[in-house]
């Protein structure tokens, strides 16, 4: 086991054990980050070496989380299975001893206590509403509505009010500041002159979209980072015409509906039952019904002989949008996992794990189809619906079709270096799909549905056809040296797919032919693309991990706009606030804005950020 270097210790100590409640709790601290934390996050200074476990951050990045991050990593998040038998006030002094701050007040993150609150007035069609801004909202106008302007999840703004020629005219306009947070995890929604933003700590803010006042804000249970939806309702108790809606989910599991006009709190339901169930794709909107995505922690937890692995199954679960009320559940493995075996410490195993759906569903209503594309196994044998794509009836459930694309893919996220009795004998390459599959319409009325995995390779199926291959195509040299993650984007005429080691290319959507590639701009691990790419006509938008925001000309790939947010921003809110990568949200832009959340952490390395930069034209 790799030990926390003498020299870390005692620097850390030296700042922040006299702010921890006693000597001995400071003594569990440092022995806990020690015996569970220094394993897979490596904390040696030395710049070349890497964490023992991929993907999992270095010490010196969660050094530059937020202790609130932390905490909700170790009390409900991935890292909660290693840190079960720990008391609460420990689990906040490791929070705090790790970043080097204290836990933020309670309250910091509410708008009530900000300075830039929007006016407010009062409507009398709602007397027991307090209305901020000129009036009642409503989603009407210029939108970028959940994870796609559409229902494709093409992320392309065929109407943006930004021509591509004024693209390299951008400057920042406003910017607003999370307290707390060091990941905006969610993607901005911009509906009805609004920007509605979930990010690590579990607030949710409702924002004007012109000035960046903030109109209020939510508390979820932990931290949101899907898309949020917007809709309309019929009326309830709060007034005599239809309600609007903000709709999304939480890492815990949880759904919620809160009034997209006060921020007051409709309804909320957990998707799913499993203690490690978590919702990271946006919820789709369409018809009445919520369409939710369930994927889960399980991968991280699994390889703990102390974890019963693993019994998780990803799911689409059909809600009632005015109520909450499950309509139906469907599973992407239908039948429940089985026990297998014991391991050394008596934990009982189980097979049957797995096909976690990270994603927003894509909604086709000639159809009546939703379509997801599906996670690895967790056990072995893998189910064959695991690195899959699906097709389920949007009124039943059922599911219509499934297509593999990558067979025998169990995998656990710590056994590539650190095997357990838990681990899968045959460990799969990790080759399942965290993007949402983009439905595009082709010359002569043939359509496709696109799905990029994480082998680098993007797969396209037709829907018509019970989901029949067309056609594959690697944007890498050698299958799964580099990775497609949160999702590409597609015009008319281009589909757009960037990956993580930095490059960029662009594919005919009916052959998979390359159009142009454009190579790394940096050499090194976690310096790509692996947040979603956004386009509008003309032009591809795509952010770095290393907190570079790009634009791309759509026809020949050459870079036409560059921001670095790797700096400090004065905020509209007066939070101080600093800039960062991006790693899974994607730019949004309606009405001629430009919408940008900086700072991710994910499982990689990522740059911590805690801000929303909105840029527009001089």
């Amino acid at each position: 086991m790799k030990r926390l270097a003498f020299l870390n210790v005692v620097l850390l100590v030296g700042f922040i054990a006299p702010e921890i409640a006693s000597a001995q709790t400071a003594s569990r601290v440092i022995r806990l980050i020690d015996q569970r934390c220094a394993r897979c996050h490596r904390t040696t200074a030395a710049a070349d070496r890497a964490p023992d476990v991929e993907g999992a951050p270095e010490m010196a990045t969660l050094r530059q989380m937020t202790p609130e991050a932390i905490l909700q990593a170790v009390t409900t998040g991935a890292m909660r299975v290693h840190a079960e038998d720990v008391p609460d006030e420990v689990k906040r002094a490791m929070a705090e001893y790790i970043s080097g701050r204290r836990l933020a007040p309670l309250g910091a993150g509410d708008a009530r206590n900000m300075p830039n609150q929007c006016r407010v007035q009062k409507d009398p069609a709602y007397p027991s509403q307090t209305s901020r801004g000129a009036g009642p909202f409503g989603p009407a106008g210029d939108a970028w509505n959940g994870w796609s302007p559409d229902l494709t999840n093409a992320r392309f703004q065929r109407e943006p009010g930004v021509a591509a020629a004024d693209v390299p005219r951008l400057t920042l306009k406003w910017a607003f500041g999370f307290p707390g947070a060091s990941s905006v995890y969610g993607q901005p929604t911009v509906a009805g002159g609004r920007v509605f933003v979930g990010v690590d700590t579990g607030y949710v803010y409702a924002l004007d979209a012109a000035t960046g006042c903030v109109h209020w804000s939510f508390l979820a249970e932990t931290g949101v980072r899907n898309a949020i939806s917007i809709g309309m309702l019929p009326p309830g108790p709060e007034g005599p015409g239809p309600r609007s809606a903000a709709f999304f989910g939480d890492i815990r599991g949880n759904v919620y509906a809160v009034n997209a006009d006060t921020g007051g709190l409709l309804w909320k339901v957990n998707a799913d039952p499993h203690p490690l169930a978590t919702i990271t794709g946006s919820p789709a909107l369409y018809d009445g019904r919520l369409y939710v995505p369930v994927s889960s922690r399980e991968e991280a937890a699994g390889g703990s002989l102390n974890y019963p692995c693993c019994t998780f199954r990803g799911s689409i679960v059909a809600l009632d949008a005015a109520t909450g009320t499950q309509v139906w559940k469907t599973y992407a493995i239908p039948d429940p996992p089985t026990p297998s075996r014991r391991n050394s410490k008596g934990t009982q195993l189980w097979t049957g794990a797995g096909a976690a759906i990270w994603h927003a569903p894509t909604i086709d209503p000639s159809r009546r189809a939703i379509y997801v594309a599906t996670g690895d196994a967790y056990t072995e044998p893998a189910h064959r619906n695991t690195d899959a794509v699906m097709a389920i009836h949007m009124d039943s459930g059922r599911i219509l079709w499934s297509v593999q694309d990558y067979e025998n893919d169990a995998w656990l996220v710590a056994c590539a270096q650190d095997r357990t009795e838990n681990c899968p004998k045959d460990l799969g390459p990790d080759f399942d799909f965290g993007a949402s599959p983009i439905l595009l319409a082709l010359p002569g009325g043939r359509r496709v549905l696109l799905a990029g995995q994480k082998s680098g390779q993007v797969f396209a199926h037709d829907p018509d056809r019970a989901g029949a291959l067309l056609w594959k195509t690697a944007l890498v040299e050698k299958v799964g040296e580099s990775e497609i993650l949160f999702g590409g984007a597609a015009d008319d005429t281009t589909a757009y797919f960037g990956l993580d080691n930095g490059s960029l290319g662009a594919i005919d959507p009916a052959t998979g032919r390359r159009k142009w590639f454009v190579p790394p701009a940096l050499p090194g691990p976690r310096r790509g693309f692996t947040a979603a790419l956004t386009a509008i006509p003309g032009v591809v938008f795509a952010g770095n991990q290393d907190g570079t925001l790009r634009a791309y000309a759509s026809d020949t790939g050459r870079v036409v706009w560059t921001f670095s947010m790797l700096q400090d921003f004065a905020t509209v809110n007066q939070v101080p606030a600093r800039g960062g990568g991006m790693g899974a949200p994607g730019p949004t832009v309606a009405g001629g804005m430009l919408f940008v959340p900086s700072g991710y952490v994910g499982l990689g390395n990522g740059t911590p950020g805690n801000i929303l930069l909105a840029f527009g034209l001089p």
